[in-house]
């Protein structure tokens, strides 16, 4: 395969781009090392702050949205090296967050706060979203994602495997786990600021509609496959296992037959009808085991004798 210096100067480039703006935005949100951060100190009035900020997530939402239609990608594929198309796609993002990131205007004040333990297990939960968010880049191709793949970093992927539907890992729990990912370190903070909430709300808003839209375009290309899967896994927020929730049904019969000693009966009678229901409620949720299975499958195929 033959490799243009050029495509692999760009995209090398574009990918660079990626990261550090990453990094950047991680650090904007914290509040940390960044000399303009989300919640920094104002510096104009909140009306002029609110305009600006919303302009700048507009700028990025039609360039993230508009750049990824069939009919945009078609066009540029017409204009520009096809292996450059997605290429330019995270240049122009990388250049529409930095914009972002530098004329961002604080402004407002506390929305929450909190210390101890809560901080640390909302800078855990925001972690694991960045966490999420990079790992679901490589569920589905980092590479191609990125550009690099098609510019000739990295061999192309067999057609059949590239336009398969990604159903397993990550996309096992939810259909969107990149937009999950975001959506928990956008969140999760111990310090929420009214202009971290702008740009939370925001953000949700413009996922919200782009799922809708990404929606769309699947269901378009994988039919009644992408419908089969829609309704077996969720969105954006993972379903609890079955097991858990057949735990909690018997903690709650546990909990509601506690009121059994206050009915007459005595201690020993009360202990035994809440322990019955318990464990009714366990059983529910233990597995059927091969040797349970053959003994049903038997009981049901096993003819019935008459009574001679």
């Amino acid at each position: 395969m033959s490799r243009n210096p050029l495509l692999l100067i760009l995209s090398a480039a574009a990918w660079t781009g990626f990261n550090a703006v990453t990094l950047w935005t991680m650090a904007f949100l914290a509040d940390v090392v960044v000399p303009r951060t989300v919640d920094g100190p104002p510096t104009t009035h909140a009306a002029v702050a609110v305009t600006a900020d919303l302009t700048l997530m507009l700028l990025f939402a039609v360039q993230h949205s508009v750049m990824a239609r069939p009919q945009v990608k078609a066009l540029l594929r017409r204009r520009i090296q096809a292996a450059l198309e997605r290429t330019s796609y995270v240049l122009a993002t990388d250049i529409c967050l930095v914009l972002l990131l530098v004329l961002w205007q604080p402004w407002g004040g506390e929305v929450w706060h909190v210390h101890g333990p809560a901080s640390f297990v909302l800078w855990t939960l925001c972690a694991a979203g960045w966490l999420l968010a990079i790992a679901a880049t490589f569920a589905v191709d980092h590479f191609e994602l990125t550009g690099l793949r098609q510019a000739g970093w990295w061999a192309p992927r067999e057609a059949a495997r590239a336009s398969e539907l990604k159903v397993e890992g990550l996309h096992g729990i939810v259909r969107h786990p990149l937009m999950t990912g975001l959506l928990l370190a956008f969140w999760a903070t111990p310090h929420m600021g009214a202009s971290h909430l702008l740009f939370a709300v925001t953000a949700t808003a413009y996922i919200a509609v782009g799922v809708r839209f990404e929606e769309r375009d699947l269901r378009r290309t994988f039919g009644a496959a992408y419908d089969a899967y829609a309704a077996r896994v969720p969105a954006l927020l993972p379903r609890l296992p079955l097991r858990t929730r057949q735990r909690r049904s018997a903690l709650l019969r546990w909990r509601i037959t506690d009121h059994l000693g206050s009915q007459g009966l005595d201690s020993h009678e009360a202990q035994q009808q809440r322990m019955r229901a318990f464990m009714a409620g366990l059983c529910l949720s233990r597995p059927a085991t091969p040797a349970r299975r053959l003994g049903s499958l038997q009981s049901e195929q096993r003819p019935s004798r008459a009574r001679v």
